[in-house]
């Protein structure tokens, strides 16, 4: 018999797909990521449920769960895992579906995103500014689990650091350009004018901005903090915080162009061009002196003349990127290209080491000492440098950048995600342990959600431009951990840190959903460009973004509506409407609307789709009748979208169903037995309607089901 001593009970979470199911065994096969084999049991108790979003209701399937169990789903297993001498055995309480059916994953439905970025931004809003006006005056730092001030920290003598407003800003810009409503706006703008009036210190002298690390509120008014008073940069001016205290103020500038902000733009990049950077040796060191602006300064202790991530890597997406997209600028379009190509030439480490080295002395030897860091990695900046050479390859198609970004995100998922339940790593060592080849973890195994989105976003840019199926799995999985596992649905936000289960870590700082960290920036910045790669690379569905500029603070009036670093060639826009009005005077290969003069701020949507695009359908209601016009092939491919909006549309209840289909060039056999089942389901008082003509092979079929009306219409030439 097994002793006590020979047994060990826990609880886990298994991650991967369905290999079989055993009905009268009430048991399934399950493979991991990293192709080990399970068999799970489930549980005479056991429950199931759909991923949900922020905002949704809870979606129970526990009584379908046998027949959701089909081979080559993903699936998420908690449960119990007995062990015993001779012998193992998991048993399953909770299965957590991604799909909601084979192949269609929630967070893939063109609205996933938008309603998870209304749903953050909401909770940041009502955190800091209970009362609905956007006073940063009263903007805290810290923010509690439920998203509150911290009683600790609502009295007479308060800080606000500046990154942590900027990143908030950030994050409040980008969902209006996702959703257009106007309070996210309005607080964005209402920060970024807090940040210019109070953080922001303009030498005219020097012709540079500098930002402060914060200030402290007072009874009496407020204090400025110049030098950073955060553990690892105390005394000194670091890169990190100016390249961030630009974040949220170029994001606003992306929406409304306002000069100013480009101004204080251009003023922090002279601070980094004149102090900052290393004119020997090139890149940019990490830490100024405060008092002399020195890099070499000994006051700067272990921040004497170091370069690092940080420095070098963070100007992409913190900015630059967003600066470019706004302005089309040479200049920042060549500082982005610099920066590329020192990190393909400094940054990898093989055979050394599959991590990237992070730190550097000032001649680029690897700095293996310093600090908290020692010769660690961080997994997050591991693939925030794939992401990053993907978006900026589509400005400068340098083969490097390709190479180097395709690489890392081969070689990561066997050392820095978690093959096993599922999600990605902190902070690990980048030598492997000599006796077991395992790269340790450093504090823990916790997985953090601002690293969650780095893979998520790898990933998807490059499945999008490389049509990689391996890349395109690894993107959809971490988007899966991701969204099972840090949305919080009772108090709202997404979690800073989840045990290596999924079970979110609620103990000191990484209990707040606002911190030096934590500000809404990392999960805004997903929503947006998940959205964005999801769409307009991966599932061709359009996106639709906001804007609100003043037309004469734009150069010509021509507002840049690109989403992101794409490549040439594969977004065009398609529509646009200024002030709710269709608009007509746009550039769609260019993405660019050119508007009309004017002294006051205008609204601009614009909708963009993959050039590619193989089917669009675009539905309107008119009173109780829905119009669905269809451009393009009904096929195999394109039926799964086809079925999603017609379904939409139905469950809009509409009396009448008018199908435009004269720009459709072939309908398969499955999308016509599709609208004959939706015409079924809605009774026989709803009409089913084809307007104006369309292929006489498509129209025979249709009519010969003996379901549809025929309007009739202008003629149409078909090629």
């Amino acid at each position: 018999m097994t002793t006590p001593a020979q047994r060990r009970i826990q609880s886990d979470t298994l991650a991967g797909y369905v290999t079989y199911y055993s009905p009268t065994g009430r048991r399934f096969g399950l493979r991991t990521s990293d192709e080990r084999e399970f068999t799970v049991h489930l549980a005479s108790n056991a429950v199931s449920r759909i991923v949900r979003n922020l905002g949704d209701d809870y979606r129970d399937t526990t009584a379908d769960t046998v027949d959701m169990l089909a081979e080559g789903r993903f699936v998420f297993a908690y449960g119990i895992l007995y062990e015993w001498e001779g012998g193992s055995r998991f048993d399953a309480k909770e299965i957590t579906f991604p799909e909601e059916t084979r192949g269609q994953y929630v967070f893939e439905h063109p609205n996933w995103w938008v309603q998870q970025a209304t749903a953050i931004a909401d909770f940041y809003l009502r955190g800091q500014f209970p009362d609905g006006v956007y006073d940063w005056r009263g903007f805290r730092t810290h923010l509690t689990l439920s998203g509150t001030h911290l009683p600790d920290f609502a009295g007479g003598d308060v800080r606000q650091e500046t990154d942590t407003i900027s990143r908030l800003v950030y994050g409040l810009s980008t969902a209006y350009l996702l959703t257009g409503k106007d309070r996210f706006l309005e607080a964005a703008e209402a920060g970024t004018l807090y940040l210019r009036e109070h953080m922001r210190v303009d030498d005219q002298a020097d012709g540079i901005t500098y930002w402060y690390h914060g200030i402290d509120i007072t009874s009496s008014g407020h204090r400025p903090v110049f030098a950073s008073e955060f553990g690892d940069d105390f005394d000194a001016i670091p890169m990190y915080e100016q390249i961030y205290a630009l974040a949220g103020p170029t994001q606003t500038f992306r929406i409304t162009g306002d000069p100013r902000i480009l101004e204080d733009i251009d003023r922090t990049s002279a601070l980094f061009q004149k102090y900052f950077r290393d004119p020997v040796r090139g890149g940019f060191f990490s830490h100024l002196d405060p008092i002399t602006l020195d890099p070499n300064a000994d006051s700067l202790g272990r921040n004497r003349a170091r370069k690092n991530w940080n420095s070098v890597g963070d100007h992409a997406p913190a900015y630059l990127i967003n600066a470019y997209l706004a302005t089309g600028r040479s200049d920042f379009a060549a500082l982005l290209e610099e920066t590329a190509d020192t990190i393909v030439e400094r940054f990898p480490d093989e055979p050394n080491s599959p991590f990237v080295q992070e730190r550097f002395h000032a001649d680029w030897s690897p700095d293996r000492t310093w600090g908290w860091q020692q010769d660690r990695a961080v997994v997050g900046h591991n693939l925030k440098i794939a992401w990053n050479l993907t978006r900026i390859k589509a400005l400068f198609d340098k083969p490097e950048y390709a190479t180097t970004a395709e690489h890392i995100a081969e070689i990561m998922p066997a050392v820095g995600s978690d093959g096993l339940r599922g999600g990605w790593l902190d902070v690990v060592e980048r030598q492997p342990d000599p006796d077991s080849g395992i790269h340790r973890m450093v504090w823990h195994d916790r997985k953090a959600w601002w690293q969650q989105e780095q893979a998520i976003l790898a990933y998807l840019i490059l499945a999008g431009t490389t049509g990689d199926p391996e890349q395109l799995r690894l993107g959809r999985e971490a988007a899966a951990f991701y969204n099972a596992f840090f949305l919080d649905y009772q108090d709202g936000g997404v979690y800073f840190n989840v045990l290596a289960s999924g079970i979110p870590y609620l103990l000191g700082t990484e209990r707040l959903k606002g911190s030096h960290a934590m500000a809404g920036y990392h999960a805004l910045e997903l929503c947006y460009l998940a959205a964005t790669y999801t769409g307009l690379l991966l599932s061709n569905d359009p996106i639709t973004l906001h804007f609100k500029p003043r037309p004469e603070d734009l150069p010509d009036q021509v507002l840049r509506v690109a989403p992101d670093l794409l490549p040439a060639g594969t977004v065009e826009l398609t529509r646009v409407w200024v002030d709710d009005q269709p608009y007509q005077n746009f550039d769609g290969k260019a993405l660019t609307v050119r508007l009309p003069r004017g002294d006051e701020p205008v609204r601009v949507r614009v909708e963009l789709e993959p050039a590619t695009m193989r089917l669009r359908m675009r539905t309107s209601f008119d009173g109780g009748t829905a119009h669905v016009v269809c451009h393009g092939v009904i096929d195999a491919a394109e039926l799964s979208k086809f079925r999603r909006i017609l379904a939409e549309v139905m469950a809009a209840t509409p009396r009448r169903v008018e199908f435009h289909l004269c720009e459709v060039g072939g309908m398969c056999r499955p999308a016509i037995n599709e609208l004959l089942f939706q015409r079924t389901k809605a009774g026989l008082d709803v009409d089913f309607v084809i307007v104006g003509c369309a292929l006489p092979d498509v129209a025979d079929a249709l009519l010969a089901t003996d379901a549809f009306l025929l309007a009739g219409g202008d003629e149409c030439n078909h090629d």
